[in-house]
């Protein structure tokens, strides 16, 4: 097999197994359903091989164990807001740490989006926080199912190279990545804090928004941050007018593969452009998030357009901020590097 018709199975497995995932959740009817689509999504990216039933299992058993601990900083984040807004920071920045230090990068970033969903909905009610935890396990374990169901249709040839581990950054970069990240979700995090109920999609979009931080230069963050999201939205409007004429489930899913390919034939070069994996990444999730809480909104009877147009506006604030914070956190490594030189350029010259 060649390497492109190796790429072109894997962008194919990539669009259906998220247009998969997308329709079984939409159509169970799971809580927060746009959550199992966008774990896909990582999953699909993030893995060339299956997951064995034993290591699938064990994922999601590491991923309820650590997301349900949230439940705990809840009451904190009830009594003691200053307290528990800097627990949950910490551990933002230990989960980021964690992936960027050699550790699973999967792991990581469900360990982030479960810590501040499900702490968050706590403080509103135990309930609402028992359903998020419900919503990541059900996802993720459907994620897993979907991904191997994927490569039993579109299967892996066993000669097929696996691709290159990305280098881990020394330890001093992974500690300024991790903390730039953590920083990244934490302003949707306490936006979350006011309505937890209407601003799950904030942090989802804001954990992909960190985890992309992790591999964007400062020089590229407005193009790849800020680009991505407004690709996702206009991608996201022109689906739901598309789906409009024939409102269908099977019809969600021919729709969401379509868009999907359209990304994924981007994202693994089959079609070069000038944008990253992690920018048509970025993309595909916040076209599903934005998507599927109008499929919600619209069940629910509100306004779709107008809660689209909010929930944009809050997307776009949250990348324009995420830029603003990757410009100063690598504002002082960059004058650090450049203090000998201004001091070797004032120095006086050496005597005769």
């Amino acid at each position: 097999m060649s390497q492109r018709e190796l790429l072109g199975r894997r962008a194919l497995r990539l669009a259906f197994g998220t247009a998969l995932c997308l329709a079984i959740s939409f159509g169970m009817d799971l809580p927060i359903p746009f959550i199992a689509p966008v774990l896909s999504v990582f999953l699909f990216a993030s893995m060339p091989r299956p997951l064995s039933p034993k290591a699938g299992i064990g994922l999601v058993l590491v991923v309820a164990l650590t997301t349900g601990s949230g439940l705990l900083l809840a009451p904190v984040l009830r009594y003691y807001v200053m307290s528990g807004v800097l627990l949950v920071g910490l551990c933002l920045f230990l989960a980021f740490r964690h992936g960027l230090g050699g550790g699973n990068h999967l792991v990581s970033t469900f360990l982030a989006a479960g810590l501040t969903m499900i702490s968050a909905a706590g403080t509103a009610d135990l309930q609402l926080a028992l359903t998020v935890v419900g919503a990541l396990v059900k996802g993720l374990l459907l994620a897993v199912l979907v991904l191997g169901m994927g490569h039993a249709m579109l299967p892996e040839p066993a000669s097929a190279p696996r691709p290159p581990a990305r280098p881990p950054p020394s330890r001093a970069e992974a500690t300024r990545l991790a903390l730039r990240a953590a920083l990244v979700v934490l302003p949707a995090f306490l936006l979350a804090l006011a309505d937890p109920a209407s601003y799950m999609p904030i942090i989802m979009k804001s954990v992909s928004l960190g985890r992309q931080s992790c591999t964007t230069t400062a020089r590229s963050a407005a193009r790849e941050l800020l680009g991505s999201t407004l690709l996702g939205g206009a991608m996201a409007i022109v689906f739901w007018f598309a789906l409009k004429w024939f409102v269908h489930l099977w019809m969600f899913f021919l729709w969401m593969l379509l868009f999907g390919l359209f990304v994924a034939r981007r994202l693994y070069r089959l079609k070069p452009t000038r944008y990253t994996p992690g920018f048509w990444l970025n993309s595909l999730v916040t076209l599903i998030i934005l998507l599927g809480q109008s499929v919600q909104d619209s069940v629910a009877g509100k306004d779709v357009y107008t809660a689209f147009i909010v929930r944009m506006g809050l997307f776009i604030a949250v990348t324009l901020y995420a830029c603003l914070m990757l410009q100063l956190l690598d504002a002082r490594p960059r004058l650090r590097r450049g203090a000998p030189l201004e001091q070797a350029g004032h120095a006086p010259p050496p005597s005769r």
